[in-house]
């Protein structure tokens, strides 16, 4: 999106697909009733039964309760066999370089931004079901943290997380993409490689 305007959770891996996307990257805050937990942390597509990922991705497909047709979500159920099937095919598909991209970004948050590292995770998204490439979701940290939510409402606070995120995924990109290819590849880029990598960002609700 490029106003401030809320796009259907179906329609966000609709225009990654039609971009033809290296990588999709959605971006959000999170918070917690007891307002203790913080820190930033990036999940992948995934099967889990850690119950603090399900909280995260429950909280995150809820977003669905602010559209009118709920019934075109009604088939996404981690809890059935043909989404099972669907899942693990995709981590099969994606894996890896949706593995490697949360490193970086969780890296460059805590390498270079010193927040509180709470790693990278796996969890049942639809955001992430529906793309046909790598794909990530940042917590970038926590609302409810009274410190945290202040740093990430102030500007420096947006501008460092940004930056962070724009440069992890500038490494991940020349990590994975030789010049001319469409694929993520395991060689080193040359120093000529001027392929840009297609991010379709999305920002925090």
């Amino acid at each position: 999106r490029k106003t401030d305007v809320f796009i259907e959770l179906i329609d966000r891996p609709k225009i990654a697909n039609k971009a033809d996307a290296n990588l999709f990257v959605s971006i959000h805050c999170n918070a917690e009733a007891k307002r203790t937990a913080h820190g930033a942390e990036t999940f992948i597509m995934g099967l889990t039964k850690n119950a603090s990922n399900l909280e995260v991705a429950k909280k995150e497909n809820a977003v669905v309760d602010m559209e009118d047709n709920k019934e075109v979500y009604k088939n996404f159920d981690p809890n059935n066999p043909e989404t099972l099937l669907a899942i693990k095919l995709m981590q099969e598909a994606y894996r890896q370089e949706s593995f490697d991209a949360p490193v970086a970004v969780q890296k460059g948050f805590t390498s270079g931004l010193k927040r509180n590292d709470r790693g990278v995770k796996d969890a049942p998204f639809w955001v992430l079901h529906g793309i046909a490439m790598p794909g990530i979701l940042i917590e970038m940290g926590f609302i409810s943290y009274k410190s945290e939510g202040a740093y990430l409402n102030s500007d420096k606070g947006k501008k460092d997380m940004s930056e962070s995120i724009a440069n992890s995924i500038i490494k991940y990109k020349k990590e994975h993409f030789s010049s001319g290819s469409a694929s993520p590849v395991k060689t080193t880029p040359k120093s000529n490689d001027k392929e840009d990598v297609k991010p379709a960002v999305q920002p925090a609700k």
